[in-house]
């Protein structure tokens, strides 16, 4: 049994060697090869196409116009994508819940060029980050590195929300999905200049943050969840600044200030107060939270894994059609770290299980063992 296991464990590593090298380490949401300046490419017919009928319906349904703004919000542990939509009242209701096709990297910020990680952060989307001559059908770019990882010192370039599910660095979707939340969006910035992409690691619940508390990334998640919960908690989208190589939400000035707010990314922070109305409502659900938090520390809930030692997910919908997308990591510190799998057999009648869990890339490597 330990050799039969050793033995997997060593085709998948020699697999996800030969991915590498044919990977690219950037996410290629964007055309490299754009027409000469002044050439504009025509639109294709998939990036006019109008919303479909059941969107138009759930529309009236919810009470929201067709081009109301938008609001998207990413959770990688999940693979999810939540599309929100503003109603007659202003305030943002859950429009549709798309589930992600492959994200790759680890839980945690993307923190320099080649690291396979999806962004984490709020992005702010303008019309010219909307790609519709993408290599990947359809492409929303995030606009990574936004001024928050400036100042960290992050830089990466073409962090995708595309099609073709495949991702190397990027949220990829199917291009039926893609083609939907490409028409939303589009929709969304006729009269307005922008719409806001949340990206987060997982849920920011209190049980989550509580398996995740010894990971070296759980300050920023925290910080994060400010944002997080002041949206929750009014369905307004938050204002984001960033001062102190921090992000700042619903910040206004004093009161009886003469002066309006200036925010330097690697500066000190103004004198601030956050919008009372907000503040409000966004304090009681942190305090609740953190009751539960700490009750969930006093009960010592176990604590998870750091990193998975896999390169990214997708949404279990999408296992059984895209076999062998999920390897193992292809750099550290993720790569470095075995990843925990449920306990499987590991022979069934054609005497292999390797092909139906890896795809049938891993017959022949089975086979030459």
């Amino acid at each position: 049994m330990a050799m039969i296991r050793a033995t997997v464990a060593r085709a998948l590593v020699l697999t996800a060697a030969f991915v590498t090298i044919l990977t690219p380490v950037t996410c290629l949401g964007e055309d490299r090869n754009p027409l000469p300046a002044g050439a504009p490419k025509p639109l294709p017919a998939k990036a006019t196409k109008e919303v479909s009928p059941e969107l138009l319906s759930l529309f009236r349904q919810k009470k929201m116009s067709k081009y109301s703004p938008i609001l998207l919000r990413v959770f990688k542990e999940e693979a999810e994508l939540e599309v929100w939509k503003q109603d007659t009242t202003g305030r943002f209701q859950l429009l549709k819940t798309f589930p992600i096709c492959r994200w790759s990297g680890d839980l945690g910020p993307k923190v320099h060029e080649g690291d396979r990680q999806a962004p984490e952060g709020f992005y702010t989307i303008t019309p010219e980050l909307m790609n519709p001559n993408s290599n990947y059908y359809l492409a929303i770019n995030t606009g990574f590195p936004n001024s928050f990882d400036k100042a960290n010192t992050r830089n990466g370039s073409l962090l995708m929300i595309h099609g073709d599910c495949s991702s190397s660095g990027c949220y990829a979707m199917t291009d039926a999905q893609i083609g939907e939340i490409y028409s939303l969006a589009r929709d969304s910035l006729l009269g307005r200049p922008s719409f806001q992409v949340q990206a987060y690691p997982f849920r920011l619940t209190p049980a989550n943050l509580a398996r995740r508390r010894t990971h070296p990334q759980l300050a920023f998640w925290k910080m994060l969840k400010i944002g997080n919960d002041h949206f929750e908690a009014t369905h307004l989208e938050p204002r984001v600044d960033v001062c102190d190589r921090h992000y700042v939400f619903d910040a206004q000035p004093p009161p009886n200030s003469p002066l309006p707010l200036v925010f330097n990314p690697t500066g000190s922070c103004p004198a601030f107060v956050v919008n009372p109305k907000i503040a409000r409502r966004a304090l009681e659900k942190q305090r609740a939270d953190e009751v539960e938090y700490a009750q969930l520390l006093k009960d010592d809930v176990p604590a998870a894994q750091i990193y998975s030692g896999l390169d990214g997910g997708m949404n279990e919908v999408f296992l059984a059609r895209f076999p062998g997308r999920i390897m193992l990591a292809k750099v550290m510190p993720y790569a470095s770290y075995p990843p925990q799998l449920q306990p499987i057999p590991w022979v069934d009648n054609d005497g292999s299980l390797t092909p139906k869990l890896f795809g049938t890339s891993f017959r022949s490597i089975w086979a030459s063992w």
